[in-house]
């Protein structure tokens, strides 16, 4: 764990630094409060500086808009291809969150905020940070993450498909895009669907809804610890535990199902923060992944569904061809393949550098056999 050291009213103070995205503990730190203007605090963080806040809770939040508005004044244009222009918004994006993540906040032992102000964050904070028992340095931008993702958990998701809702938790990937869930909720079964797989399965939205639908047992799999809890919680929410088993971490379960489902993040670059693992799969490795051990894990006759958005071929970041490689090399054929497209508004949203290529988009669902 990492320190952070500075002097605060003639006292030299230490507290553990913390990031759920392992950014690195800031190497110079100031206190700042309400006299603080945000021309200054936006050129201070861009040189590096963190600001521990100590004065107004909604201060610092406006502060915060006010600096988010001066990094948004430098946002790139379009690039001279597709994948160009994906590669500086990233950086954009990247450099938006390091200036932004500058503005620091402290929590106490019990997780309280000092602030003037402050709402009461114990509760929201325990439910990512468990009880530490200590004071921690984090960034206002990653408190109000945590507490948006509280106000998610506590109103839900509602899922056409399950007439039911669904509550993410922190850090684990919100099933807000329902085109997907839709697709999975439509296809034509296999014959045999005694058993099945949800590979990557988040929140178990895409399990609840295979149990829904009649498969006998579901196992969901996940790597990501924050979502088997989530995942199981939901199951139970949903009066699904017979059916329903969460497992991991790990992509593939023990054994072999009539049916593997697996809806992997779908555009191949590196993920900065936690949950942008539900978005980016660096070198497209889960898909690999997902494909190279299907045979092994598909009872005869059985079906892989591969659920995937096209947005990555439309960036240039990833092509058709190579995407039929890949299943051609892993010893499967494609059935069959049923298209749809998002309902998102940023597929709407003609300011967006990557518009041409979010109005292309089209998520599809695979259905893979092991070819003879």
């Amino acid at each position: 764990m990492s320190m952070m050291t500075w002097t605060e009213a003639d006292t030299v103070r230490t507290v553990p630094w913390h990031s759920e995205s392992a950014t690195p503990a800031p190497t110079r730190i100031m206190v700042a409060d309400d006299r603080m203007n945000a021309e200054t605090a936006y050129r201070l963080a861009c040189e590096g500086t963190a600001l521990l806040w100590r004065g107004d809770y909604h201060n610092a939040r406006q502060l915060l808009q006010a600096m988010s508005r001066r990094v948004d004044r430098k946002a790139p244009g379009p690039g001279d291809s597709p994948a160009e222009s994906f590669r500086l918004q990233r950086r954009a994006r990247n450099h938006r969150a390091r200036v932004l993540g500058k503005l620091l906040v402290q929590l106490e032992g019990d997780h309280a905020l000092a602030l003037r102000r402050a709402p009461d964050v114990r509760q929201a904070c325990d439910d990512v940070y468990g009880q530490s028992g200590e004071p921690m340095l984090i960034a206002l931008t990653e408190l109000l993450g945590v507490l948006g993702a509280a106000q998610w958990r506590e109103k839900g998701v509602q899922i056409p498909a399950l007439d039911a809702t669904i509550y993410p938790h922190y850090g684990v990937f919100s099933p807000i895009r329902g085109e997907y869930v839709d697709l999975v909720a439509a296809t034509p079964l296999p014959a045999l669907h005694r058993t099945a797989f949800d590979l990557g399965t988040g929140t178990g939205v895409l399990a609840a809804v295979l149990a829904r639908r009649g498969v006998g047992q579901v196992v969901g799999t996940d790597d990501s610890p924050r979502a088997l809890v989530c995942a199981r919680e939901n199951i139970d929410q949903l009066g699904l535990a017979g059916t329903v088993d969460i497992v991991g971490p790990a992509l593939f379960p023990e054994g072999r199902a009539d049916l593997v489902v697996c809806n992997p993040p779908w555009l191949p670059a590196r993920p900065t923060s936690a949950i942008e693992h539900g978005v980016y799969d660096q070198d497209s490795g889960m898909l690999r992944g997902f494909l190279a051990g299907l045979a092994d894990h598909l009872e005869p006759d059985g079906e892989g569904w591969l659920v995937l958005s096209d947005l990555a071929e439309h960036l240039g970041l990833r092509t058709r061809d190579d995407l039929l490689a890949m299943i051609d090399s892993a010893g499967l054929h494609v059935i069959d393949k049923t298209d749809t497209t998002p309902r998102h508004p940023r597929a709407q949203d003609a300011s967006d550098p990557l518009h041409a290529a979010r109005a292309a988009e089209v998520t599809s669902l695979w259905r893979l056999v092991v070819s003879l």
